[in-house]
């Protein structure tokens, strides 16, 4: 279903004092036939604004865009549990030989360990499986990545409890249209992230196994971890090649998050496929002592 949002310039006067106006401000709208009067109140809304007592609007205009999160707006929904029904979204990518995670780094090799056709002779007459052999880095396709990955003390694969990869609530920062690659807290700050899944939508993960995925790729800065770190995110994730500034060496994102137990999910991909809340959000990695990352199969549910 097609999704629209709403631009506009507006006036707003106060029942105690004062004044406010706004240049091209943007909410979602529930569809292309909304009234000014709708506009007006989930501008209002979105805001959280008090006591006011006139908006008047000027140079409305309506598109199809993908819906934000406006505050009161239609895609805000309270995080709870996804009513049954609510299908499942794939969130990882493939893995497959050969393919291109993190340029620099070895791509998977599949081969067989015991083939069907050398089975047959371990077997009854017409029995036969199949033994396979995977090698790979951590980092392949879509990876979670625990405090054992930059910390030698932190907690490993094994470590990392269900209550903090599964079924969380999420809440989805889309930022596809933002000229900046720096996500910082001024995308973050109206959002309640306390113990949920935060997945930042860059909308990077078209171009992943390609030269253009490592090309001015957002990422989140270290304002911006600081600041999930202390509304007490649970999880982070996004859809680029790294979620920190691949030129900023200390990665700061990852030195933050994981200091504070959060762990980190990188190369999701289909995040245009959720809402920007109200979905639910899993990533379990396998228990494995002594590790620091490896791939997870990603997935959200959508509310009903």
């Amino acid at each position: 279903m097609t999704e629209h949002r709403a631009s506009f310039d507006a006036a707003i006067t106060f029942g105690n004092g004062g004044d406010l106006t706004v240049h091209g401000f943007r909410v979602d709208v529930p569809g292309p036939d909304v009234g000014h009067g709708e506009i007006a109140a989930l501008f209002v809304a979105s805001l959280g604004l008090l006591m006011t007592d006139k908006v008047e609007l000027a140079n409305v205009e309506i598109f199809a865009e993908q819906h934000k999160g406006t505050r009161g707006g239609p895609s805000d929904r309270q995080a709870g549990p996804a009513r049954a029904g609510g299908r499942f979204v794939e969130l990882g990518h493939v893995i497959r030989a050969g393919m291109v995670t993190y340029p620099g780094l070895p791509a998977p090799e599949i081969d067989a360990h015991l083939t069907r056709e050398s089975s047959r002779e371990l077997y009854a007459p017409g029995t036969e499986f199949a033994i396979d052999r995977l090698t790979l880095v951590g980092n392949t396709g879509t990876y979670l990545d625990a405090p054992y990955h930059r910390y030698g003390g932190g907690a490993d694969l094994a470590s990392i409890p269900l209550e903090a990869t599964v079924d969380l609530p999420a809440v989805v920062v889309r930022v596809t249209d933002d000229h900046r690659d720096g996500i910082g807290v001024g995308a973050l700050a109206g959002l309640d992230v306390h113990g949920k899944a935060v997945l930042l939508h860059t909308g990077g993960d078209a171009r992943f196994g390609t030269p253009g995925y490592a090309e001015d790729p957002h990422f989140l800065t270290r304002d911006g971890a600081a600041h999930l770190v202390d509304r007490g995110a649970a999880l982070v994730g996004i859809d680029a090649i790294n979620i920190d500034d691949v030129a900023d060496l200390e990665r700061p994102a990852h030195t933050l998050l994981l200091a504070a137990g959060i762990p980190v999910v990188e190369h999701l991909t289909g995040l245009g496929h959720l809402p920007p809340t109200g979905a639910r959000f899993t990533a379990v990695p396998l228990r494995i002592e002594k590790f620091g990352t490896i791939p997870v199969r990603a997935f959200a549910r959508l509310p009903e």
